[in-house]
């Protein structure tokens, strides 16, 4: 009642400032909301603050390169197509097959030579100096089948890297210095096959990379495009035609350490020219040798390619009381000395059959200690096989 009295007792303009005053009054808690509230503020600032910095550097950098960048890819481009009448050119084309880890060659053995062609005349340019060349590797599809016609850009776009994770895909001296508008590519191979391109091929090109003048433009040079192939491919390719002495897994339809050639190898079948004897002596027992497996498709494809063997000159003997038979190097007889009488190419069908027979399976039996001579193959021999 006391308090009530005394606030009637007061002035009334008092008394609403009085209210005013309490009412503009912040709570506690309010106090604390806008402290936080500020603080959330300024630690967002701060942390955003560099983030916004970062940002706008990186797009200005961006915006930079780009323009550079353009800039000189439209030099680039219109150097390339001012005219020029200068142009690296390989001498030869190269040795093919090409195998990954392989020395790569010209068409005669020798390193791959580069020189420097006046466009004007097609002959090799009489220019005196050095220049720098480096070695890369082209896409085989480059440049289209429209023409030969390309820019500094075409080429560098078509230039072909190593897959992730491999070894740089040419080895060697892929940079070289032309003195007097020649040079000469000592080692050189490539690390990887080209199956792992869309065209499959490669090609070798050279390009001038500091040269006499800026104003000088030099085209580029490029080989034929070639397919590469794993060296283990090499290792393991058969040979057209096989050699007397090749394993026998070089043959056509018998695979290395496959079995055909497990089988073969247990039966002192090791070589070409073992292949070819027992198949002259007793071509039923290398069919069984060889098992179900060997169709007779795939046996006309192995004995073909094995008759396509090279033979030497070598002549083997097989002597008796009354006799000298003298063999190729697959047992087959080539010439017959029988009670001094000498029979040789057609003559020998003269001879009995079964005598034959029975001096090629005892010279079979028997070859490495044969004697051996060196004659001439042009006799016609006979062939004596079950």
């Amino acid at each position: 009642m006391t308090g009530k009295r005394c606030s009637e007792q007061l002035d009334p303009d008092q008394y609403r400032q009085n209210q005013r005053r309490q009412r503009a009054r912040p709570s506690l808690a309010c106090a604390i909301g806008e402290v936080v509230k500020m603080n959330f503020v300024q630690n967002f600032c701060e942390v955003l603050e560099p983030m916004l910095r970062r940002v706008v550097n990186e797009e200005v950098e961006n915006a930079l390169r780009r323009t550079l960048s353009c800039t000189n890819s439209n030099a680039m481009r219109f150097k390339s197509l001012e005219p020029s009448t200068m142009q690296l050119k390989f001498r030869k084309h190269l040795t093919l097959p090409i195998f990954t880890g392989t020395k790569i060659l010209d068409e005669d053995g020798n390193p791959l030579e580069i020189y420097l062609s006046d466009i004007n005349n097609n002959q090799q340019s009489t220019f005196a100096g050095t220049m720098k060349l480096q070695i890369v590797v082209l896409d085989g599809d480059f440049p289209s089948v429209e023409g030969n016609i390309w820019t500094s850009d075409d080429f560098e776009k078509h230039i072909v890297k190593e897959r992730r994770g491999k070894r740089p895909l040419l080895a060697g001296d892929v940079s070289v210095t032309m003195k007097d508008g020649v040079v000469f590519l000592g080692d050189i191979e490539l690390t990887d096959n080209s199956s792992w391109i869309r065209s499959r091929k490669f090609r070798i090109a050279a390009r001038v990379v500091q040269g006499p003048s800026h104003e000088l433009v030099i085209r580029e040079a490029m080989t034929e495009a070639f397919v590469v192939k794993d060296h283990r491919g090499e290792l393991y390719k058969k040979h057209h035609p096989p050699m007397l002495d090749d394993d026998v897994w070089r043959l056509e339809k018998i695979g290395k350490d496959g079995a055909f050639h497990k089988k073969l190898v247990a039966n002192n079948i090791k070589t070409v020219q073992d292949f070819l004897r027992l198949s002259i002596v007793n071509e039923s027992k290398l069919r069984t040798i060889l098992g179900l497996g060997m169709s007779d498709k795939m046996w006309e494809v192995t004995i073909n390619h094995a008759r396509r063997c090279v033979l030497d000159n070598k002549l083997y003997v097989s002597r008796g009381p009354n006799h000298s038979i003298f063999f190729n190097p697959i047992c087959q007889v080539s010439k017959a000395v029988i009670n001094g009488e000498t029979f040789n190419g057609r003559d020998l069908s003269r001879l009995n059959r079964a005598h034959i027979q029975k001096f090629v399976a005892e010279a079979y039996q028997r070859w490495n200690s044969l004697e051996v001579v060196d004659g001439l193959l042009n006799d016609i021999p006979l062939l004596t096989q079950e």
